[in-house]
């Protein structure tokens, strides 16, 4: 399809459709602006052209917090905000990418995919992925990509893991004839950033911007994850889910992202297993004191944390499966508190005095207390960064005006569930 008969087709009754489902009604016309801009920006670029259209979403973890590394149950979402791309094959070895948002415009050779020596940077994420297309027996070709992302970049909605999926769909769309599920893209993410990045990435961000609307995920045979997908309309509840971000702390975190799943993974080694799924809370429990002596008092309670979270992610889904939405409020609650006191990712004690989490998550109580409704945790790897909020629409508002008078205007997003994953918005158009 060509340049103007894309801009057509994002006036038609399909693209409001569609767009309604990822953006929600009141921002219809916003997106369907965008995309064109979008468009206009890739022929400028690029010249006109046989293009598609792509979408991948950022996500939200609902339940769930550090439990995957130790092969455990999360709940997440895909959420509103997203990266967009035109695309067009270009029958040549090289992938042109210009991302807007973040400045960067970058030729691969497909006969040069090994890493830099520095293992970092949009080049190597891409160059990784791929490889990873190529070692998992998928084909790869040379196109051109014109991209931009409201994924809020260091907010725990998984801005990197919405690129990469993006990515996904277009080789997919266009070199595998769609014949790829979504678990083989999240593997191909992962596989990225595990080797051309060198960080211990697991799947839960890959899955959840891939597959799309609220899923839950069991980790334990993570090669093959089982995945869910949990049919419930969070609008039908007048409920809005609140990112807050507190702020980057100045400490380095790595060591503290770090010792959770090495303290999870010792309590399982007490035991002879490598990971806390493979081990019970009663095995733990029955041998507390030798436990606790050999893994320590604080690598007993994260892997107690983790076994109450997996209780809770499957409480969550029954809740919702169910329709008993202030049972499955009143879990989000406990996972929080969990994650407080006894995962204890909420601050880092190496810089004791610096809590943006902790003190976003007291004033937010205080919020919750007062109104008599809501729920709220902390959000993603924890340290610091970002909680979440869950509030009835009436008073999200004035939660906004609250929060942002302490923590700085423009820190909170209010957002919702999109029932899509990373898709080629031609092809769904054309089912709808």
């Amino acid at each position: 399809m060509n340049v103007m008969d894309t801009i057509k087709l994002l006036e038609t009754d399909q693209s409001k459709k569609l767009m309604t489902a990822l953006y929600g009604a009141e921002e219809v016309d916003k997106n369907i602006e965008r995309y064109q801009k979008l468009v206009r920006s890739y022929e400028n670029k690029f010249a006109d052209g046989h293009i598609m259209l792509f979408s991948s979403p950022g996500r939200t973890e609902i339940s769930g917090n550090h439990t995957d590394h130790n092969h455990g149950k999360v709940l997440a979402g895909s959420i509103n905000l997203d990266c967009v791309g035109v695309a067009a094959k270009n029958n040549s070895s090289k992938v042109h990418i210009i991302s807007e948002t973040y400045n960067q415009d970058f030729v691969i050779d497909l006969n040069d995919l090994a890493p830099s020596e520095k293992k970092s940077g949009t080049i190597d994420l891409v160059k990784g992925l791929l490889q990873g297309f190529k070692e998992d027996g998928y084909e790869i070709g040379g196109f051109n990509a014109y991209i931009t992302s409201n994924v809020i970049g260091a907010a725990g909605v998984s801005s990197s893991a919405a690129f990469e999926m993006l990515l996904c769909s277009i080789l997919n769309t266009f070199f595998n004839e769609s014949r790829m599920d979504t678990v083989a893209y999240a593997h191909i993410g992962k596989y990225s950033e595990n080797v051309y990045w060198d960080k211990a990435s697991g799947l839960l961000d890959q899955m959840a911007c891939a597959v799309g609307g609220l899923i839950t995920i069991d980790f334990l045979e993570p090669s093959e994850p089982v995945v869910e997908k949990i049919d419930f309309d969070f609008s039908s509840q007048n409920h809005s889910l609140i990112i807050v971000n507190t702020g980057k702390g100045h400490a380095d975190l790595s060591a503290d992202y770090s010792s959770v799943p090495i303290e999870m993974k010792k309590v399982a080694e007490f035991f002879g297993k490598e990971y806390c799924s493979q081990i019970t809370e009663e095995q733990v429990i029955d041998q507390l004191a030798e436990v606790r002596e050999f893994a320590g008092d604080r690598s007993v309670l994260r892997a107690l944390h983790f076994f109450e979270e997996n209780k809770r992610v499957e409480a969550e889904v029954a809740a919702l499966k169910e329709n008993r939405f202030d049972d499955f409020l009143k879990n989000i609650t406990e996972s929080g508190n969990s994650s407080w006191k006894w995962l204890q990712n909420c601050f880092t004690n190496s810089s004791f005095q610096e809590q943006g989490i902790t003190i976003a998550l007291a004033l937010t109580e205080l919020f919750i207390k007062e109104k008599g409704c809501g729920a709220c945790r902390v959000h993603g790897g924890g340290f610091a960064g970002v909680i979440m909020a869950m509030l009835p629409n009436h008073i999200v508002d004035e939660y906004v005006t609250y929060i942002e008078k302490a923590l700085g205007e423009g820190n909170a997003y209010k957002m919702s569930i999109r029932p899509y994953g990373a898709i080629c918005v031609n092809n769904v158009m054309e089912e709808m």
